[in-house]
């Protein structure tokens, strides 16, 4: 069973459209969001049910539900072409790739950093990646109801297309890179991240045009994730506004 779960999670996926089936609020939560997402619901044709506390409790026991969760009738995928035509819009496109984010509270972090960067689009792996599940929906503040995402099965073949398509592959590595500010962003980017310990794999670094890397003037060699994500996005976007 595919949740959202959360006040915010929920409007957010009523209001971008996403195929819900039922939403469920635990009986006695009031407020203005709670409001809204009865009358978004009744707009959308959606049910809405106020349900006690054992049958809140038989669907989620999340413990940030917040009373709220939608029940999903699926996670849409976009194909890479459709990220890539969109993206294609832009003066200078920009799409993020997570080779192998396994933790799911990163991959919902990550999305969240995405959607709030301008990141048109965000491609993940279909095996050694967490799921897009009501975690990662909760963590992303309901940033993946708004983004497009992809599921890819070769990894490398993805980056090949991007290739073709005048992207420029940019992977965040500690071997053999630059400074991430020394890079220039205003060019068609698509952004490799990798995964929480091992990094990019090898053949993911292999068909980059860049690497780059953050400086540490810690003890500590390496930022989450999903930190690190956000710290290089917010550079993207601060020279592409410079």
């Amino acid at each position: 069973m595919n949740l959202v779960v959360g006040r915010k999670p929920v409007l957010e996926a009523l209001n971008s459209g996403e195929p819900l089936e039922q939403v469920y609020i635990l009986y006695g939560q009031r407020g203005p969001v709670i409001d809204a997402i009865r009358i978004t619901s009744k707009k959308k044709g959606i049910k809405c049910n106020e349900i006690p506390a054992p049958k809140f409790k038989s669907l989620t026991e999340h413990p940030n539900s917040q009373g709220v969760i939608a029940l999903k009738l699926e996670q849409k995928f976009f194909q890479l072409e459709e990220i890539i035509d969109e993206a294609k819009k832009e003066k200078y496109p920009l799409i993020l790739l997570l080779d192998s984010i396994q933790d799911t509270h990163n991959l919902g972090a990550i999305l969240r950093t995405a959607e709030c960067s301008g990141v048109n689009g965000v491609v993940i792996t279909k095996h050694n990646s967490a799921p897009v599940n009501a975690t990662v929906v909760k963590t992303s503040a309901g940033a993946s109801e708004h983004i497009k995402i992809c599921s890819v099965n070769n990894f490398v073949n993805a980056i090949e297309i991007l290739k073709e398509n005048g992207f420029w592959i940019i992977g965040s590595s500690l071997d053999n890179s630059k400074d991430y500010t020394e890079q220039d962003y205003k060019i068609s980017v698509a952004l490799i991240v990798g995964n929480e310990e091992k990094g990019m794999r090898r053949l993911t670094a292999e068909k980059c045009d860049f690497l780059i890397k953050i400086p540490m003037k810690g003890k500590i060699q390496s930022l989450n994730v999903s930190v690190a994500t956000g710290v290089i996005l917010f550079e993207v976007l601060r020279q592409r506004n410079s």
